[in-house]
């Protein structure tokens, strides 16, 4: 049979997710109707890593898909049109494939929730959207995997 390649599909949909459902920044920012957030995504990103609970998927890297959308209040790079004043794809692309070379989790929920609180923790993400899946992983399905939504817990 041959295997479905999502990346060959024609079909792209974009999720807006409404101000009420954004984590706000502060208590208040809710009662005046939220603010908005820039989000910086990577989509289609594939590497290799050791992820699974079978036998053979132990010690075999294998293929993982994911995307990633990093939610952050108003970016000053609009404005400024300096790298350092958004979240630098390059950087978080580079530490991602670190990251699935080190980790030591077995299942794609967890590394998930890993990758969701690096984003968070490391590069000052306000919400984070993590699409995580092995693509193929059986001859009749196209991916299977875990789809998460975090947020910054608020200071104080």
């Amino acid at each position: 049979m041959d295997r479905f390649n999502p990346g060959s599909s024609p079909v792209h949909f974009t999720v807006v997710l409404p101000s009420s459902a954004r984590p706000a920044r502060d208590p208040d920012e809710r009662r005046r109707g939220g603010a908005a957030l820039d989000i910086v995504y990577i989509e289609g990103f594939t590497a290799q890593t050791v992820i699974g609970i079978d036998h053979d998927e132990l010690h075999e890297p294998q293929p993982v898909q994911m995307d990633l959308a990093i939610g952050v209040p108003s970016l000053r790079a609009c404005k400024t049109d300096q790298i350092g004043d958004t979240i630098n794809y390059a950087a978080v692309r580079a530490e991602l494939h670190t990251l699935l070379e080190t980790h030591k989790v077995q299942l794609l929920e967890a590394l998930a929730e890993r990758i969701a609180q690096w984003l968070i923790d490391r590069f000052g993400a306000h919400w984070v959207r993590v699409k995580l899946c092995k693509p193929a992983k059986f001859d009749d399905v196209a991916a299977v995997g875990v789809i998460i939504e975090r947020h910054c817990e608020p200071i104080g």
